[in-house]
């Protein structure tokens, strides 16, 4: 029977969660708000409307809100032809392809952003499906980034295993059903992650794919 693995892209799979982080601030900053940097990395995993919500708050001019995702994204774009990939993603990726998984990537980039995700991790032909923000009316912690991802992979949820380094990955993965594997390498902490949902933690992309055999994502 069919396996899914689904995998959220930004600081799980490329090392982008700091450029978000950095690139929000000058967006807020250049609209007049002075947001602290170590709230915006606790928010970075939400998509940009929910994002501007939870750190300007319901009382905000909500008329700003596209502005300043739009300034977000032109500044974050700056770095689409250098983004890193986090190490041994791609590799990964092929080897759980190899092992019989099908591989989707559940994100909320698209357009362009999202394409440059995918020239940075390297794994094209180990990737099976993307289900993006263009493809859900909610984005995380809401489960229908991950349901539309196995809908796409078409398996169940007791079938799969979603990996993410946010606390909204692990909420959207536990409301969907599935185990829950969190990386550290997006920089919130392991407490964190298992409160959340996570079921096994691990350092990064390289530390899961050496830790396969004893993992949620083991072969058998």
């Amino acid at each position: 029977m069919e396996r899914a693995a689904v995998f959220d892209v930004d600081g799980t799979l490329v090392d982008t969660n700091h450029l978000h982080v950095a690139t929000w601030w000058e967006a807020f900053r250049q609209a007049g708000h002075a947001v602290p940097m170590h709230a915006i990395h606790r928010a970075v995993g939400l998509g940009s409307e929910d994002l501007v919500a939870r750190l300007l708050g319901d009382g905000r001019d909500k008329d700003q809100d596209a502005e300043l995702s739009a300034a977000h994204t032109a500044l974050y774009g700056q770095y689409f032809d250098r983004l890193p990939a986090l190490q041994d993603a791609g590799k990964l990726l092929r080897r759980l392809h190899g092992d019989g998984w099908t591989v989707v990537l559940a994100t909320s980039a698209s357009g362009p952003e999202l394409s440059a995700l995918r020239r940075a991790i390297d794994a094209d032909d180990a990737i099976t499906a993307t289900a993006s923000a263009d493809d859900v009316e909610e984005g995380k912690p809401a489960p229908e980034p991950v349901e539309h991802a196995l809908e796409l992979a078409g398996v169940p949820a007791d079938r799969a295993v979603f990996v993410g380094d946010t606390v909204w990955d692990m909420r959207a993965g536990s409301r969907a059903g599935v185990r829950c594997v969190g990386l550290l390498c997006g920089g919130i902490p392991r407490a964190d992650l298992e409160e959340a949902g996570a079921q096994a933690v691990y350092d990064d992309p390289a530390h899961l794919l050496a830790r396969l055999a004893d993992s949620p994502l083991k072969q058998s």
